[in-house]
C-alpha cells in the first residue's frame, strides 16, 4: 500500500519543550532531513527555543510542484499541514504563548509555512519562507482567513529561481499583507536556491522580537 500521509516523527533540539518559553518549527525541503534545516542553528540565535523539526515522510511533503494542481498533492499536503497543526498545539499545550511560536521553512518547507501560516491566520512570533510561496495551481483566497495582527512575515527567494515563480512571491507576499502580517519581502538577483547572510540577518532579529 503506497503511504499518503506522514507520521509524527520529529526530532527536538534546544530548551526542553515542556521548559520552553519559545518555539520554532522548522521545516526541511525537498530531499531533506530536520538534520539539514536544523544546520540552521549554527547561524540564528535560538538560545532560548525549543525546536521542533518534523521529518517528511520519504523526505517529501507532497509529491509534485508546489504550483501543480492541488488535488495532485493531496493527501499529503493535507497531511502535512495537519502536522504542522499538532505541532503547533503541542507548543500550546505546553504552555508557549501563541505569539511565541516561529515557524521557518525552506523552499518546500517555505511553501508548508507559507500554507499553514495563510490557512491558520495568527499572532505568531515569526513566519519565514526561505524560497517559498501559497501552494496551488492557482492561489485559492478562499481558504485564507483571519488575522496576523501584525505578525512579522519573512519571504526571501531570487528572481529567477528555478523552483519558485517570483510572481508567486509577490502574490503571496500581497495576501499575507491583507491578512495583516507585518511582510518583509526581499527579492535577490541571481541568487541560487539557497538562503543567504542578509536574509539570516534579518530572520535572526524577527526571532528575538516580542509581537
Amino acid at each position: 500500500m503506497a503511504i499518503t500521509s506522514h507520521k509524527k516523527e520529529v526530532v527536538e533540539e534546544g530548551v526542553p519543550l515542556h521548559s520552553a518559553k519559545k518555539a520554532l518549527i522548522m521545516l526541511h525541503g525537498r530531499g531533506a532531513s530536520p538534520a539539514s534545516i536544523l544546520s540552521l542553528k549554527a547561524y540564528l540565535n535560538l538560545e532560548e527555543f525549543v525546536l521542533l523539526a518534523p521529518a517528511a515522510t520519504n523526505h517529501t511533503w507532497y509529491p509534485y510542484s508546489f504550483i501543480a494542481p492541488v488535488q495532485e498533492n493531496e493527501p499529503w499536503l493535507s497531511s502535512a499541514i495537519s502536522l504542522v497543526e499538532e505541532l503547533v498545539a503541542d507548543c500550546k499545550n505546553a504552555g508557549i504563548a501563541e505569539s511565541a511560536i516561529h515557524l521557518l521553512g525552506f523552499s518546500q518547507g517555505a511553501c508548508l509555512a507559507l500554507e499553514f501560516a495563510a490557512r491558520n491566520a495568527a499572532q505568531y512570533g515569526s513566519v519565514t519562507a526561505f524560497t517559498g510561496g501559497l501552494i496551488g495551481e492557482k492561489i485559492n483566497r478562499a481558504n485564507y482567513t483571519g488575522n496576523f495582527n501584525g505578525a512579522p512575515v519573512f519571504i526571501g527567494c531570487s528572481d529567477r529561481d528555478m523552483h519558485v515563480p517570483v510572481e508567486r512571491v509577490y502574490a503571496s507576499a500581497n495576501i499575507f499583507r491583507e491578512m495583516g502580517g507585518a511582510v518583509i519581502e526581499k527579492i535577490y538577483p541571481g541568487m541560487g536556491h539557497t538562503i543567504n547572510e542578509e536574509e539570516l540577518s534579518i530572520v535572526n532579529k524577527l526571532l528575538q522580537q516580542t509581537v
